[in-house]
């Protein structure tokens, strides 16, 4: 969890390696792994095509996707859902990360045809893990508790302490 920086000269070539296809809106990085290489971009809310784009923290370090899909994989995201309708601390909580990353996407610009509408499913449900662990790796842990707990879970996997790339 290093915080935004600035794109790198080498930063777009290794995002294509990282999507196997060019970057779209990219800001900068949100997050960098232990070796400096991206693992969170932070992307504008509306791509050069005109096309709206709510997601604002995109995980790119493929060993990362790759472990919070094994999560999704085993239904994770239902079973949080599951908890956000019988927890009313949590799903507070779940709101308050709903609007942090709704007030980080708003400094990138509005959109109109997205306003209140952030990503993952925020703030009701759990529909993209990869969103939730990018804003907490973005955000720094405590902001987003799904993402936080969806790291903890790939940790013997997968942890942004140590390079994996």
């Amino acid at each position: 969890m290093t915080g935004p920086s600035p794109l790198e000269p080498d930063d777009l070539d290794v995002l294509l390696e990282q999507l196997g296809r060019p970057p779209r809106g990219v800001v900068d990085v949100a997050a960098r792994c232990v070796c400096g290489r991206p693992t969170v971009v932070r992307t504008r809310p509306r791509l050069d095509d005109g096309t709206p784009f709510p997601t604002t923290f995109y995980l790119t370090c493929p060993p990362a996707v790759a472990a919070v899909s094994g999560l999704e994989a085993r239904g994770l995201m239902r079973e949080m859902t599951d908890r956000l309708a019988h927890d009313p601390d949590l799903a507070a909580a779940y709101a308050a990360a709903h609007a942090d990353y709704l007030a980080r996407r708003a400094e990138l610009g509005s959109v109109p045809e997205i306003e209140g509408i952030s990503a993952g499913g925020m703030p009701s449900r759990v529909k993209c893990l990869h969103v939730l662990v990018a804003h907490s790796l973005a955000a720094g842990l405590g902001v987003n508790p799904l993402g936080d707990e969806a790291l903890e879970l790939i940790r013997p996997i997968w942890r942004p302490d140590r390079c994996t790339c």
